[in-house]
């Protein structure tokens, strides 16, 4: 892998001498560098003299063997995410692991940086406290020297999870390449039991991993470890276990999530974890305390951007990667939190083993812009979930933009079977309670900004917005979900801006609707005026396409890009079920 950006996401330190800024119109289509957001410039994170990825390679399965990925999700009608991290508490690092402890404080750590204690000196890990709610936080930092590495020079301490249980505080940390960040052989677990100030840990060896024997059967495996988040000091457990999810080899570009448990008195105890070894024919989970019986939690086999042009991402991404999974109380629902280069992943389950189900993959696209980015580190604290449930805040982090304590929303909204109640009417529904817009991807992340508002709907429709991404997609689309059914008879779209390399659609232009969560196309749809499937689609140009009365909880456009960039446009969409309709 020689791209810098994905490469080193985690970078070794800001290395101002040799960073260096491209600009977009190296591989973006003219015209689009502008577009509301000024100047769009992207910084390759890693510097000059690093040595070129060589990340391990990641078996295939066999075909005797392989998994499919993890349904789609019913339990949730809509969920979405902002765009770019909207809160962000002043300090420095990522990564950013916590967990809610007994005191009402949340202990947190974070890797490569200053933490918040300012000044000039670095560390590559550090572990500290955050008091209060958003948008009202405030940190401190606690501990810089806590954790061994085993594995050599080429290598730095990493947090990968944070347990507060029984009045103590855990932090899982690992031993990862600081080169590439693609080798991840140990890892082991450290306690506190005076709030973070000092720690105790086995400093021999590592609790999970083999720090320089490759040949040892327990090397790399289980060596990025996050623990489940139950809520405060452990208060919504489920018995007497404390659960933690681990990736084997390296802490991202992964397709297993495995699972172990400890009692929660013995979480120091190599001995005493235990390992998920799958389920019986009645969901009941197996334990095994040979880290060889381990089976995945979670499998996801889907391999994003299969075929790219530019640079900001690595073609075939695999999804699962360090996150974290956190207990939704008021829901009564597990979600686990993942990411790829240009990803974020959401799953959830009714139990710590699964079976786990795919709710939102959100398509940042790789460009990493100042309102629109995902990337790496996803984890969502317990002590920020509404009481019904519905709004969470993720941590996520990204060099440059988000590269500190950040927080954005996630609005969840649950399925309920409820038949659609509207009337003829001149309502646009895009405006309907509850409604968010959706997309393959997005360029500028306009369709979930701040408070999840977006500038496609109502009155807002004056800006282009389109979802350039540098993949050779053969299919994208623009639309609205609901967490209820409606009927509908048509919907309208205004292009955006169009560009030399895209922003139309080539072909199979139609509109499609969401019925028990699967997406149908609608028939004798018509367009008018027609769709000319190139460039004299024409910048701010409307389209209405109608159709005989149909029913669901989502519809969209959806078609085949045009352009050798393969992108569309859109500045406006409105969706009714009115009179000039047909019925």
């Amino acid at each position: 892998m020689d791209d810098l950006s994905f490469r080193s996401p985690r970078p070794r330190r800001r290395c101002d001498a040799s960073t260096q800024i491209m600009l977009l119109s190296l591989r973006v289509p003219r015209g689009l560098l502008t577009g509301g957001v000024g100047l769009l410039l992207v910084m390759s994170i890693g510097c000059s003299k690093r040595a070129v990825s060589r990340r391990p390679s990641v078996p295939v399965p066999s075909a005797a063997t392989q998994r499919l990925a993890p349904a789609q999700s019913t339990f949730f009608s809509t969920a979405a995410e902002e765009s770019y991290s909207t809160y962000q508490l002043a300090g420095d690092g990522d990564l950013w692991p916590s967990c809610w402890a007994d005191d009402d404080n949340l202990y947190t750590a974070n890797g490569d940086g200053k933490a918040f204690n300012g000044g000039s000196r670095l560390y590559d890990m550090a572990v500290s406290l955050v008091s209060g709610m958003p948008p009202n936080l405030s940190g401190r930092t606690l501990a810089t020297d806590v954790g061994t590495n085993w594995s050599g020079r080429h290598y730095n301490r990493k947090p990968t999870g944070m347990l507060c249980v029984d009045g103590a505080i855990y932090l899982a940390f690992q031993n990862l390449q600081k080169r590439h960040f693609d080798d991840a052989p140990a890892a082991s677990i450290a306690k506190s039991t005076d709030h973070g100030v000092t720690w105790t840990w086995d400093r021999t060896a590592p609790m999970f991993g083999a720090s320089r024997r490759a040949s040892d059967p327990a090397a790399h495996k289980f060596t990025t470890i996050f623990f489940l988040d139950y809520g405060r000091n452990y208060g919504n457990a489920i018995d007497g276990f404390v659960y933690a999810y681990g990736l084997d080899n390296n802490w991202r570009d992964q397709q297993d999530l495995y699972l172990a448990r400890a009692p929660r008195r013995s979480i120091l105890d190599r001995r005493a974890w235990e390992f998920f070894a799958g389920v019986d024919s009645s969901g009941v989970p197996a334990w095994s305390s040979d880290i060889g019986n381990k089976k995945p939690a979670l499998t996801d086999n889907r391999s994003l951007y299969p075929v790219v042009f530019g640079h900001g991402c690595p073609h075939k991404q695999h999804v699962i990667a360090q996150g974290g999974v956190v207990y939704d109380a008021p829901l009564h629902r597990y979600i686990f939190a993942s990411w790829s280069c240009a990803t974020q992943q959401f799953y959830e389950a009714a139990n710590p083993w699964g079976p786990w189900n795919l709710f939102l993959s959100d398509d940042f696209g790789p460009l990493r812009l100042p309102h629109n980015y995902g990337q790496y580190g996803t984890s969502i604290p317990s002590k920020f979930i509404s009481t019904d449930g519905l709004t969470l805040y993720l941590q996520s982090n990204v060099w440059v933009h988000a590269y500190t304590f950040s927080l954005r929303k996630l609005y969840l909204q649950t399925y309920s079977p409820v038949g659609p109640a509207n009337h003829l009417s001149d309502v646009d529904l895009t405006l309907a309670p509850g409604a968010r817009a959706i997309s393959k991807s997005t360029h500028f992340g306009s369709l979930c900004a701040l408070n999840c508002a977006d500038q496609i709907s109502g009155s807002n429709g004056n800006k282009s917005e389109d979802d350039f991404d540098e993949e050779t997609k053969t299919t994208d689309w623009w639309g609205y979900i609901w967490p209820q059914t409606y009927t509908i008879n048509t919907v309208i779209y205004r292009t955006g801006s169009m560009f030399p390399r895209g922003g139309w659609y080539a072909r199979t232009l139609r509109v499609q609707v969401r019925q028990d969560f699967r997406w149908i196309d609608v028939p004798e749809v018509t367009i008018s005026p027609s769709y000319p499937y190139d460039r004299r689609a024409g910048d701010y140009s409307t389209y209405t396409f109608t159709f005989k009365a149909v029913s669901g909880d989502g519809v969209r456009i959806i078609g085949t890009p045009g352009g050798d960039s393969h992108f569309t446009s859109i500045s406006h969409l409105a969706v009714y079920f009115t009179q000039r309709g047909p019925l």
